[in-house]
C-alpha cells in the first residue's frame, strides 16, 4: 500500500522503531524520538543492501519517491545503487575542490615556468582577478555560459572593449587547461566568440614621412634631459625593438665582438630568442652608456634604484618634452617608422624586415616556408637604417626640440 502526505506526518513514535512501507523497497522509518527517516532496501548481487535517503521533512514524500526510482534504474542498468551514490559524491568533492580560481592559479603557475614575459603575466593577473569577483569559487565544471558572459558585460558596461575581449581569451585558455587536466568537459568561454563587442582598432601614432623623421631626428639630437634618457630615445629610433624590451635591456646580452645583442626567448613577445645586429652608431652610443650604467646589470636602469629597469613611462615623457603629443608620437611608434621608412626603400626583403622588428608570420604555412633568419641581409640593413637616420638628422641644422624642451 503507498503511503500519503498526510500519514507520513501523522506517524507517531512508539517505544521501539517501525516502519511504514511505500513499495519497491522504499519505507519511512519512524523511531521512538520521532525522527522520520526514509530508507529504501534493495538486492544486488544476490546480496540485501540499504540506502538512505534522508530525513523528513527535508526530503518529502515526492523527493523519496524520485530517489527510489532513480536507485532503481541504476539496478535496471546493473549498477549498485550505494557505488553510485558514493561515485556522485566522490565527483561532487571534485568540482568542489577545483574551483575557477584553483584552476586558473594552476594555468598562470605554468605560464610563470614555461617564461611567459612578465608584461603578459601582469596583464593575465589582473584579468584574472576582475573574473575572480564573480567566478573565484564556482567549481569549473559547473560554471555556464551565462555566468561567464556577465563577468564580460560587467567589463564592456565600462566601454573596456579590448579587456573584454581579453578577459575572453584567458578565461577560455583556463578553461582548455580544465579540460586537458580533466576537470571540466568542455570550454564555455569559446561559445561567446562574436557576442562581444568589437574594439576599434588604435594604432600607435607614429611619424613615416620622412621629413618628419628628421626633425624628430634633430629634436632627439638637442634633447636637453638626462643622457641616458637621450641615449635611450637614440637608440629607440635606430634598433626600434619594442619599448618593454629596450627598457629591459642587460648588459650581460651583449656581444661586442661580434656587434650583437642578443635577447633571450623568455623576454620576447613571440617566445623566440631575437638578434638584433649593433651599428657603428649604437656602439658608439653604448660607449657613451658604460661609464654610466655598465657597473650594474641593466642596461638603462631606473633612476631610483638599479635593481629595477627604467620606467615604460620614461621614452614617452621624453617624447612629450621634446613637444611631441601623445597622438603624434609614441615609444612604440619608432617600430612604425622603421617598418614604413624600410620598406618604401624597396631595397630589402619584406621578410627581413619583418624578422628585425621580431613579427611571427600569421600563415601557418607561409611560417613554415620562411623560417630563415636573413641574417646578412639584416646586419646590412640596420647599418643602411643608422647612417639614413643620420642622413635624415643632418638635412637641417641641429635643433634643441620641436617647440624647446622644459
Amino acid at each position: 500500500m503507498r503511503l500519503s502526505a498526510l500519514a507520513v506526518r501523522n506517524a507517531k513514535s512508539r517505544e521501539k522503531p517501525y516502519k511504514l512501507g511505500d513499495g519497491g523497497g522504499l519505507y519511512l522509518l519512524v523511531k521512538p524520538s520521532g525522527t522520520r527517516l526514509w530508507r529504501m532496501n534493495y538486492a544486488y548481487m544476490g546480496r540485501q543492501n540499504t540506502l538512505s535517503f534522508g530525513e523528513w521533512p527535508l526530503i518529502g514524500l515526492a523527493e523519496a519517491r524520485e530517489k527510489r526510482e532513480e536507485a532503481k534504474r541504476h539496478l535496471a542498468a546493473g549498477l549498485d545503487p550505494s557505488e553510485e551514490r558514493k561515485l556522485e559524491q566522490m565527483r561532487a568533492e571534485f568540482a568542489a575542490s577545483n574551483t575557477f580560481r584553483a584552476v586558473a592559479e594552476e594555468w598562470f603557475l605554468k605560464n610563470e615556468r614555461e617564461g611567459l614575459s612578465p608584461v603578459t603575466l601582469a596583464k593575465n593577473r589582473w584579468l584574472l582577478d576582475k573574473a575572480y569577483v564573480t567566478l573565484a569559487n564556482r567549481p569549473i565544471c559547473q560554471i555556464g555560459v551565462q555566468e561567464v558572459l556577465l563577468v564580460l558585460r560587467r567589463i564592456e558596461a565600462a566601454k573596456h572593449y579590448e579587456s573584454a575581449k581579453r578577459m575572453r581569451s584567458v578565461i577560455s585558455r583556463v578553461f582548455r587547461y580544465a579540460i586537458a587536466t580533466a576537470r571540466a568537459d568542455r570550454d564555455v568561454a569559446a561559445d561567446l566568440r562574436g557576442a562581444l563587442v568589437t574594439p576599434k582598432v588604435k594604432h600607435l601614432a607614429a611619424i613615416t614621412d620622412p621629413a618628419e623623421a628628421g626633425v624628430l631626428m634633430r629634436a632627439i639630437a638637442g634633447y636637453a634631459g638626462h643622457t641616458i634618457t637621450k641615449i635611450a630615445l637614440e637608440m629607440s629610433a635606430h634598433m626600434f625593438v619594442r619599448p618593454g624590451e629596450l627598457r629591459q635591456a642587460e648588459w650581460s646580452e651583449f656581444d661586442f665582438d661580434r656587434a650583437l645583442w642578443v635577447l633571450p626567448a623568455e623576454k620576447m613577445k613571440m617566445r623566440r630568442a631575437h638578434r638584433v645586429p649593433l651599428s657603428r652608431q649604437m656602439l658608439a652610443l653604448i660607449d657613451q652608456l658604460k661609464p654610466l650604467t655598465g657597473h650594474g646589470r641593466y642596461v638603462f636602469p631606473s633612476f631610483h634604484t638599479p635593481r629595477r629597469p627604467m620606467s615604460e613611462n620614461t621614452v614617452n615623457t621624453a617624447l612629450r618634452r621634446l613637444g611631441y603629443a601623445q597622438d603624434e608620437m609614441t615609444a612604440h611608434g619608432f617600430r612604425a617608422m622603421a617598418a614604413t621608412l624600410l620598406n618604401e626603400m624597396s631595397i630589402w626583403n619584406a621578410d627581413a624586415i619583418e624578422r628585425q622588428l621580431a613579427h611571427m608570420e600569421n600563415n601557418g604555412v607561409r611560417r613554415a616556408y620562411t623560417r630563415g633568419e636573413y641574417w646578412e641581409e639584416r646586419v646590412r640593413m640596420m647599418q643602411h637604417w643608422s647612417d639614413y637616420l643620420d642622413r635624415l638628422r643632418d638635412g637641417a641644422k641641429v635643433i634643441k626640440a620641436k617647440f624647446g624642451a622644459a
